[in-house]
């Protein structure tokens, strides 16, 4: 861990990370002229869906294609948060109109949202108070799958076991 928050390995299918290459990632975004070059270089279609983001180890968002995996994103490391961003263009200036902890392959907890809000806030961008859209990710104890918690119905989708209210994903944590 950094000295920041809880850190997230990838626990997402392994043939997705085993292709991932040195050099691989996301736009590393440090700063407000980062964005302002990244921004830029964007289609309107590309504009008009959610961009895959994470945070690095380092604190640093990146940025890549929504298509893009999260572990791609990432070049296969361990991140502070990931999900799903989208951008608003606001008077003169860009602003994040949604932003999600959406990763199937990090699984972060919604406590994440800090480092978010500090790589964010680090680039200048103005931002929501916290996720948008929170996922809620839980392992089953007993199956071991992987599920998303809807509506507060802390059960396993896959064998109908109760699933722990404290994150749980990366069983090496």
């Amino acid at each position: 861990m950094s000295g920041r928050g809880r850190s997230y390995r990838y626990v997402g299918p392994v043939e997705l990370k085993v292709v991932v290459r040195p050099g691989d990632g996301g736009r590393r975004i440090g700063s407000a002229a980062d964005f302002g070059g990244w921004i830029v270089e964007q289609s309107a279609a590309e504009l008009a869906e959610p961009f895959t983001f994470v945070v690095g180890m380092d604190g640093v968002l990146r940025l890549a294609p929504r298509r893009s995996e999260h572990v791609a994103c990432a070049g296969g490391d361990t991140v502070l948060s990931a999900g799903e961003i989208s951008f608003v263009r606001e008077a003169d200036r860009w602003t994040v109109s949604e932003v999600s902890n959406q990763s199937t392959g990090y699984c972060p907890d919604v406590s994440s949202w800090a480092e978010v809000a500090r790589a964010l806030d680090a680039v200048e961008l103005q931002r929501p108070s916290g996720f948008t859209h929170e996922v809620v990710f839980r392992r089953c104890p007993d199956c071991q799958e992987h599920n998303i918690v809807r509506e507060d119905d802390f059960v396993c989708v896959f064998c109908g076991s109760d699933l722990p209210a404290a994150w749980n994903v990366d069983p090496t944590v």
